[in-house]
């Protein structure tokens, strides 16, 4: 069984070196579209960010994660069964070219590998409604505050010179890629911290608390949210992400920062400000929410302020069948993994 564990969370890490790379393009689409950075400077101005992202974060969504299902009803076979479907839901639309949702898949998979299990009654239905209402709600909050950004600014800054202008907003683009890039870290490494830790619930479910080893030790508040997790899966995840970011993303990269809307310095800094806006918010709130929906919205948002048909709504339309579709697909496919395990007795 320690095995398995060691197994499970070398996997947890190689999703988080995956989910870095298949979501850098969420960090790095605009700045490299307006050509404020390189594609290589990008990314390692993406990554430092995702990797510093744990000094500012509290542990907010690594609670409501971990408790997507109750951990003392699942095994860790369920667990393993719920990351394999993620890495391959996102492996898959990686290669198509599809800014599908990382956090949906991870929750999609837990969840879909539990029910296979023991039914929908270990599934904290709650948790998942809440953060599959989000699918909608993201880019829609994410277009509403990046359309009110651009309006701002461009109020504020009417009577300034345009030439001046857009060397500031150059400027303005390495703040806010800085901050998007710090909200992505602390969204996304979280989810994976969730599903470590829910492991380490799993595993020492039926250990007195004293035998519990120091590497393991989590510690609960009063009301019985996660307080402290072990440092080693706090650096260990934001480093992982970090050095996916550093792997680049380019085929999202192009969908998210040409196909959705064309974008210059003021636009960028417009998406990325208000992508950033939503992610702090909703980690503060404990909502995990995709970083990838959260700009795709923003981005949204600032097309609007040009005119309507400045947004290419075809693109759009097909991203959001592929964000509806991602937790119903990967729930299948986690449960029928899951199955596969009881057929060939590994549970």
């Amino acid at each position: 069984m320690f095995t398995l564990l060691i197994v499970i969370i070398i996997l947890a890490l190689v999703f988080d070196f995956i989910n870095g790379f298949h979501d850098a393009a969420n960090s790095i689409a605009t700045v490299v579209s307006t050509k404020v950075l390189t594609p290589i400077q990008a990314v390692i101005w993406a990554a430092f960010f995702n990797l510093v992202a744990f000094l500012v974060f509290k542990l907010h969504i690594v609670d409501t994660i971990a408790k997507t299902v109750n951990t003392d009803s699942i095994t860790l076979q369920v667990i393993l069964a719920g990351l394999i479907a993620a890495i391959i839901w996102n492996l898959l639309t990686w290669y198509l070219g599809i800014p599908s949702s990382s956090s949906h898949t991870l929750v999609g998979g837990f969840a879909g590998a539990a029910i296979a299990f023991g039914g929908w009654e270990v599934v904290h239905s709650g948790k998942i409604l809440k953060i599959a209402a989000f699918i909608f709600l993201a880019p829609m909050i994410g277009m509403l505050l990046s359309y009110l950004l651009s309006v701002a600014l461009l109020w504020i800054f009417k009577s300034f010179n345009p030439s001046r202008l857009k060397k500031w907003f150059k400027l303005g683009q390495l703040l806010s890629s800085a901050m998007f890039s710090l909200g992505h870290g602390g969204n996304d490494a979280q989810k994976v911290m969730g599903i470590i830790t829910a492991t380490i619930l799993v595993f020492f479910h039926s250990v007195d608390p004293a035998q519990i080893p120091h590497w393991a030790n989590i510690t609960f508040t009063e009301a019985g949210k996660i307080d402290t997790i072990p440092f080693w899966i706090v650096i260990g995840c934001h480093t992982a992400i970090a050095l996916g970011t550093l792997m680049g993303g380019w085929r999202i990269v192009k969908t998210m920062g040409s196909k959705i809307t064309k974008l210059t310095p003021f636009e960028g800094v417009a998406a990325e400000g208000a992508g950033a806006m939503m992610l702090f918010g909703t980690e503060a709130l404990g909502i995990p929410v995709s970083t990838t929906h959260t700009i795709t919205g923003a981005i949204m948002g600032v097309g609007l302020t040009k005119r309507v048909s400045a947004v290419r709504w075809g693109v759009t339309v097909n991203l959001l069948w592929a964000w509806i579709l991602t937790i119903p697909v990967s729930m299948l496919l986690a449960a029928g993994i899951y199955k596969i395990f009881e057929f060939l007795n590994f549970v």
